[in-house]
């Protein structure tokens, strides 16, 4: 059996990295929805239908387990799915709870990157309003790193113009801690450090959504059963050839700091 891995692009590799780190002896299935990235630009009720088809997909492929790794998809539609299957179902949300946490004393604020979709839904305010009783959380929505990361443009010189206009209302300063709310969005960690202040902590949910898989999968005595191997889908279709094999790679190798370095 498998862990089956959904995202509306190739975001949800970041969630997969760190998986393969806490359990590198299992067998993956990665399903990425191509054909309708991204999913933060379209209506809600599109984007349940896309993703009630892929899981519908991924289920018939002996998985154990399915790890929604794309904010906006657990925002919409994770009870949902839960009630459908019998495999537990992991989604992933912003980490606004550690970034609170991690401003303890330190009279900073919180930056929410994420996209529209997943910023507008209820579930997303109610974290938010749960949590941030000192109100030091803001967001800002900035789809256009989703469309640079499908495109597989990590040019800083392409990236910094777009991020320094869309942060340009922002002062800075004023942030400790800015949370990637997108599964896209850890691509970019390296650049956004050289638009944000030095002292700035940069979090996401992936390592905690990789140790939460782990614990699960231990807890029902499901885990060492495989060899690494991992199986890519572009929406249905089977990512076979070099070409595209490497691709995936190297986008491995970019969160490894591969590009930083060489």
């Amino acid at each position: 059996m498998r862990i089956g891995f959904f995202d509306s692009g190739i975001g949800g590799m970041t969630v997969l990295h760190q998986a393969l780190k806490f359990l590198p002896y299992e067998d993956y299935l990665f399903y990425a929805d191509t054909k309708h990235v991204p999913y933060g630009e379209k209506s809600k009720e599109e984007v349940r239908e896309y993703i009630i088809h892929a899981v519908e997909f991924i289920a018939k492929h002996n998985v154990k387990a399915l790890v929604i790794a794309c904010n906006t998809a657990t925002s919409i539609v994770i009870e949902e799915l839960r009630n459908l299957y019998s495999f537990p179902i992991l989604g992933i949300e912003p980490a606004v709870k550690p970034a609170i946490d991690n401003m303890a004393g330190r009279q900073k604020k919180v930056l929410v990157l994420a996209t529209n979709l997943t910023l507008k839904e209820k579930k997303y305010h109610d974290l938010v309003q749960r949590i941030d009783s000192e109100d030091i959380v803001d967001s800002l929505a900035l789809p256009g790193l989703v469309q640079f990361a499908e495109n597989f443009e990590f040019n800083e010189n392409r990236v910094i113009p777009y991020l320094e206009k869309e942060l340009s209302s922002f002062d800075l300063q004023q942030y400790g801690t800015v949370v990637l709310g997108c599964t896209h969005f850890p691509y970019f960690e390296g650049i956004l450090r050289k638009v944000f202040p030095e002292e700035v902590d940069f979090i996401s949910g992936s390592i905690g959504t990789a140790k939460n898989l782990k614990r699960i999968l231990e807890s029902k005595k499901l885990v060492n059963q495989g060899t690494g191997n991992i199986q890519y889908f572009k929406s249905g279709i089977e990512v076979q050839d070099s070409f595209s094999l490497s691709n995936y790679q190297k986008f491995f190798q970019i969160l490894d700091g591969y590009y930083a370095e060489n």
